[in-house]
C-alpha cells in the first residue's frame, strides 16, 4: 500500500507554494538560532527486524550529531526504549485527520468527510485510496482522536505525541500531476472540496446564520474557509489540552509555510497551541530551490511570533548534493528555525552535514 510518504514522493504533495516574493523583508526579522538552542529531529518508520544493538549504535550516532528527538510512527517499544537510552526524546508520530482504519470506517461511515458534491471519503476516497479523512466538525471524532492521544501518553515510554495530516484533504494538487489524474485544477473543484456533512453544513449556518447552499462560490466565501480552518485548529487545540494534562509535549507536522497551508488544506498551524512545529519544507515537491527553505522558515517564524519553536522539514531526496544538504540546513537556522527534522536515509554524511551546519550558528 502506498503511504504518505511515497505518495509525496510522487510528486503529489499539495499545492504549488508561493514563497514570499521578498524574503529579505521577513528573513532581516528572524533572529537566527543560537547553538545552545537546536534541537534536530528525526522522522523514523520503526522495522520490527530492527536489532537492539543496531538501534543503539544507531541513536547513539544521532545524538553525537545534535539530533535530540525522534518521531515514531508506531508504537515499537523496542525504538521507544532505545532510543531514550541514547537520551532522544522519543514521540508517537500520529496520523490524525486521515484514519482509514477497516474496523473504523466499517463501524463509523458517517464520521468521513464529504465533498462539495456530496460524496464521502469513507466509500469515494480522492487521489489515492487511503486518503480517507474523517470530519472534524463531529464531536464524536474529536472524542476519539483525544481518547487515542490519551492511550498513546499514558505509556510511560513515549515523551510525547506528534500530530500528521491534521488538516483537510488537499485541495489543489501541483499542475504537473494534472495528467496523472486527467484532471485540471484552475479552480477549486468540488470533488476535492471538504467538508460539507450535514454537521458541517448546520454548524456554518448556526454560526454565520447562512446556509453554505446559499453561498454563490462557496469555494471562495472567506467565511467558510475561516471555518474550517477553525474546525481543524479545535481539534488540535483540544488534543493539546490532552497532552498538558498528561505533562507532555505536542507537536505537528505541517504544510510548508502558513499561507500554503491555509490556501491548499485548510491548515491554520500560526493559531495552534503547540510545544513544537515542523513544517515539511520539501522544496522539490515545489518544485523550488534550495533558498526557498530560508524563505519558508522566515515566514512560518515571523507568523508564529515566538509563540513557540519552528524546527524546519527536510526531505533528503530533495538535495543534489550533501553540500546542497549543508545549505539548507544552514539556511533555515540562519532564519529561525530552532533545528531541523529529517525524512529520509540519515546516513554518515547527513549527519556529517547537520554537525557543520550547526558548528556554522554562532554560541
Amino acid at each position: 500500500m502506498k503511504t504518505r510518504r511515497t505518495f509525496l514522493k510522487a510528486g503529489a504533495l499539495a499545492g504549488l507554494a508561493a514563497s514570499l516574493p521578498a524574503a529579505p523583508a521577513l528573513a532581516h526579522l528572524a533572529t537566527p538560532a543560537k547553538k545552545n538552542q537546536l534541537k534536530h529531529w528525526v522522522w523514523i518508520r520503526p522495522n520490527k527486524a530492527d536489532k537492539e544493538a543496531n538501534l543503539q549504535r544507531q541513536f547513539q550516532q544521532y545524538y553525537e550529531a545534535g539530533i535530540r528527538g525522534v518521531f515514531i510512527e508506531s508504537d515499537s517499544e523496542k525504538h521507544f526504549r532505545a532510543a531514550k537510552a541514547s537520551k532522544l526524546e522519543a514521540h508517537r508520530w500520529m496520523w490524525t485527520m486521515n484514519r482509514g482504519e477497516k474496523e473504523l470506517l466499517q463501524r463509523h461511515p458517517e464520521w468521513y468527510a464529504r465533498n462539495r458534491k456530496g460524496e464521502s471519503c469513507a466509500d469515494n476516497p480522492p487521489y489515492v485510496d487511503y486518503y480517507r479523512w474523517l470530519c472534524p466538525s463531529r464531536e464524536e471524532v474529536k472524542q476519539y482522536l483525544a481518547d487515542d492521544v490519551r492511550s498513546i501518553l499514558s505509556k510511560d515510554y513515549i515523551d510525547g505525541i506528534h500530530l500528521d495530516y491534521v488538516r483537510f484533504c488537499d485541495v489543489i494538487l501541483p499542475v504537473n500531476l494534472w495528467q496523472n489524474y486527467n484532471i485540471e485544477q484552475t479552480k477549486e473543484l468540488p470533488e476535492y472540496d471538504f467538508c460539507y456533512c450535514e454537521v458541517c453544513r448546520s454548524k456554518f449556518k448556526a454560526w454565520r446564520g447562512k446556509a453554505i447552499e446559499e453561498l454563490e462560490f462557496p469555494e471562495a466565501s472567506l467565511s467558510w474557509r475561516l471555518y474550517r480552518y477553525n474546525a481543524i485548529s479545535n481539534i488540535v487545540n483540544h488534543l493539546a489540552e490532552v497532552a498538558k494534562d498528561h505533562k507532555k509535549p505536542i507537536t505537528a507536522a505541517v504544510f510548508p509555510t502558513p499561507e500554503v497551508a491555509r490556501r491548499i488544506v485548510r491548515q491554520d498551524w500560526t493559531n495552534w497551541n503547540l510545544n513544537g512545529i515542523c513544517p515539511m519544507i520539501y522544496h522539490g515537491f515545489y518544485k523550488e530551490e534550495v533558498p526557498w527553505i530560508g524563505d519558508a522558515v522566515a515566514e512560518g517564524v515571523h507568523f508564529l511570533s515566538g509563540r513557540f519553536p519552528l524546527y524546519a522539514g527536510l526531505y533528503l531526496p530533495d538535495f543534489k548534493s550533501n553540500e546542497e544538504l549543508q545549505q539548507g540546513m544552514e539556511l533555515a537556522l540562519a532564519n529561525g528555525a530552532k533545528g531541523v527534522s529529517l525524512f529520509g536515509d540519515v546516513n554518515d554524511q547527513v549527519l556529517l552535514a547537520l554537525k557543520r551546519a550547526s558548528a556554522s550558528v554562532k554560541l
